[in-house]
């Protein structure tokens, strides 16, 4: 069993790895022995966020604003400069807009659209050489979108373009499953729920957690990194070389029990 959840020797790249649930993630995969890329818009947030995380093991900062294709594109080029081989995509940089029905603007929609929809497939398709190459019958290479409960559930955020968008990734990758298993690449998407990260700020005082958020997880907490990276480093190992097109919640039962 000691095997069976260990990444050593394995390259990855996280898009959104310097925050949030991506530095979960990205830490998680470097604890299990894997090379790990990780992107952020902000330069200097991305170098800081890879040394501080070099002591686990090695971590490169690729600075991308992936809010159009051409960037996605000239991320994989770095990427494949950087590290060459791709053993796991993690896509897990996202956008968001929040505002009541009455007055949501149409600029809410591309943006968040290109970031959350577009840009994963982009970097899926840049990567596909990569990955085939990676991958074999036995240990095939992995791609693991991050969707969100609101593309799942109906969470009444007033998110309109970010709901819909996570909806259609979650889609997306049962399709690129299908299409993709023959390359010996399996498409995975993981569905958390509430994280204490930006995109849930304004439901958190610090550490104190808004009641009404609670008491609408049947778990009563709000998930922690360790949460996000098992079930992730879980896809990417031996453990989960059997599952494709999956659609995973993590999300203390608000789908489930909903």
């Amino acid at each position: 069993m000691s095997g069976l959840f260990d990444l050593t020797g394995k390259q990855a790249l996280v898009t959104g790895g310097a925050q949030g649930l991506g530095r979960m993630i990205a830490e998680g995969l470097l604890r299990a022995g894997a090379s790990v890329a990780i992107t952020s818009r902000k330069p200097e947030i991305c170098e800081a966020a890879a040394a501080e995380m070099a002591s686990l093991g090695r971590c490169v900062a690729l600075a991308a604003d992936l809010s159009t294709p051409e960037a996605a594109v000239a991320l994989v080029a770095s990427y494949r400069a950087a590290m060459g081989a791709c053993h796991i995509l993690v896509n897990n940089a996202g956008k968001t807009w929040g505002g009541k029905i009455d007055n949501f603007p149409d600029k809410a929609w591309p943006g968040v659209m290109a970031v959350n929809v577009q840009t994963p497939f982009t970097m899926i398709r840049e990567l596909l050489a990569e990955l085939a190459a990676a991958g074999t019958a036995d240990d095939p290479a992995r791609v693991i979108n991050i969707g969100s409960v609101a593309g799942a559930k109906t969470e009444r955020l007033q998110a309109y373009s970010y709901a819909a968008s996570k909806a259609a990734l979650h889609m997306l990758t049962r399709d690129l499953a299908g299409d993709l298993a023959e390359r010996n690449i399996t498409v995975n998407a993981v569905i958390p729920g509430f994280f204490p990260t930006k995109m849930t700020a304004h439901m958190r005082d610090e550490d104190k957690v808004d009641p009404a958020l609670l008491a609408r997880i049947p778990l009563r907490r709000l998930g922690r990194a360790d949460d996000i990276a098992g079930i992730v480093v879980f896809l990417c190992s031996r453990a989960g070389a059997y599952m494709t097109g999956g659609q995973i919640p993590l999300d203390g039962g608000v789908i489930g029990c909903g």
